[in-house]
């Protein structure tokens, strides 16, 4: 099928090689467990992820997407079947694993970096699911990172901004050495005390927080901290993201993964990403 030609976030032909064996395995999975329910798919694959990947990029509520995709309630259908069923985050897997051996690097990486994100939320998310982060000021929701020293997404989180870096990198230490046990160093920020430092140890992970260099002011480029500053910049491309708008925070991680599903197909395929510099 090609490709629409009027929207810059729609899939090339060489990024939807890398997208759709992933997404084939699953309709052929849910078509073998459950045979006799429902009538047959109707909607072509890539057309949906499209439109998906064209949510995340431009931020339009889903209700707002051009007609000329399936329909929003089909499109948000599949987005959350996907995010339930784990799809987004075994694509994130794979194009990572592609990105790293492309740069000459082992397939699972060895150490990582931990960073938060805080962010103001939608009046769509419920208050039970916000909380102020105290030291920002904002009212809002918290997005914990894990990447590793490429800026590529290893694992994240999100919750309520009142959740501590520390309360939330236990967690996060604890989902990587379960999917990555190959990893045995961590960097972070100061924020991180000394219980995420000592779990750290326990699943025998070193973990190392990095502070700004004394008597520095405004940016400041932080050794090893730097790649997933970078990273957060890089979901920033993507308006869904610039607010949370999502009810649940699964969905918020579920848009997050996209966006760099997107940044790694298009590293992997040479293509860039359209954005205000370009014009």
């Amino acid at each position: 099928m090609t490709p629409h030609d009027g929207y810059p976030s729609d899939l090339s032909d060489d990024r939807w090689a890398l997208i759709e064996p992933v997404l084939t395995a699953w309709r052929a999975r849910r078509r073998r467990d459950a045979p006799d329910f429902g009538r047959p798919p109707e909607h072509d694959l890539r057309r949906l992820m499209d439109a998906i990947l064209y949510v995340d990029r431009t931020g339009i509520p889903w209700r707002y997407l051009p007609h000329d995709f399936p329909p929003w309630q089909t499109v948000y259908g599949y987005f959350a079947k996907w995010q339930h069923d784990g799809v987004f985050a075994q694509l994130t897997g794979l194009l990572r694993r592609l990105v790293r051996e492309a740069e000459g690097r082992s397939s699972e990486p060895s150490a990582c970096v931990l960073d938060s994100q805080t962010i103001k939320t939608s009046a769509n998310v419920p208050l039970a699911g916000q909380g102020t982060d105290a030291g920002k000021r904002i009212v809002g929701r918290k997005r914990h990172l894990g990447c590793d020293t490429l800026g590529l997404l290893l694992i994240v989180a999100v919750t309520a901004a009142s959740v501590s870096d520390t309360a939330a990198g236990v967690t996060l230490l604890s989902r990587i050495a379960s999917a990555h046990p190959g990893i045995r160093k961590a960097w972070v920020d100061a924020g991180y005390r000394t219980r995420t430092i000592d779990h750290g140890a326990r699943l025998g992970i070193d973990v190392q927080p990095v502070s700004r260099p004394p008597g520095s002011r405004g940016f400041t480029v932080i050794p090893r901290r730097w790649t997933i500053e970078r990273s957060i910049g890089w979901l920033m491309h993507h308006r869904r993201l610039a607010r949370d708008y999502e009810s649940h925070p699964h969905r918020s991680e579920a848009m997050i993964q996209l966006a760099m599903i997107a940044l790694m197909a298009r590293r992997l395929t040479g293509e860039t990403t359209p954005n205000w510099r370009d014009i």
